[in-house]
């Protein structure tokens, strides 16, 4: 089996996380600066096997798009055209952030390692994937 990699976008950052190739386990793999995540992805996916990515859907509380997905769907429509072979599943993304940041408090970590804005990031796009593995 190939991994699973899950991609909570941002205009500024991008959160990415990853499964195991037994598709068992969900990890923060990293946070890259989203100008450079194709180069990212390209150098990722010629040492690693990836079969799905997964892309977090932001939604509002009356499950309409939020107004981020505008810069989202550019983003997709080149992720596609880059990597033809691997198909893009949507997962929402609700809470994500927020439960990031709870789960910071919850580890211990102290209130200046909370405001670092790339792991939650990271943390979110980790919590995307942990649900879609819950959910198979």
């Amino acid at each position: 089996m190939a991994r699973v990699l899950a991609l909570d976008f941002g205009t500024k950052r991008t959160g990415i996380a990853v499964t195991d190739e037994l598709q068992i386990i969900a990890s923060g793999l990293t946070t890259v600066d989203t100008r450079k995540l194709f180069v990212f992805l390209k150098d990722y996916l010629s040492k690693e096997s990836v079969e799905l990515f997964l892309i977090g859907e932001p939604k509002q509380m009356d499950n309409t798009a939020s107004e981020s997905e505008q810069y989202i769907k550019p983003f997709i429509d080149k992720l596609q055209k880059t990597f033809p072979e691997i198909p893009i599943k949507r997962i929402d993304e609700r809470f994500t952030s927020k439960m990031a940041f709870q789960t910071m408090i919850d580890s211990g970590l102290k209130k200046k390692e909370r405001q670092n804005k790339a792991l939650i990031d990271e943390i979110s796009a980790t919590l995307i994937l942990q649900s879609y593995l819950y959910s198979k």
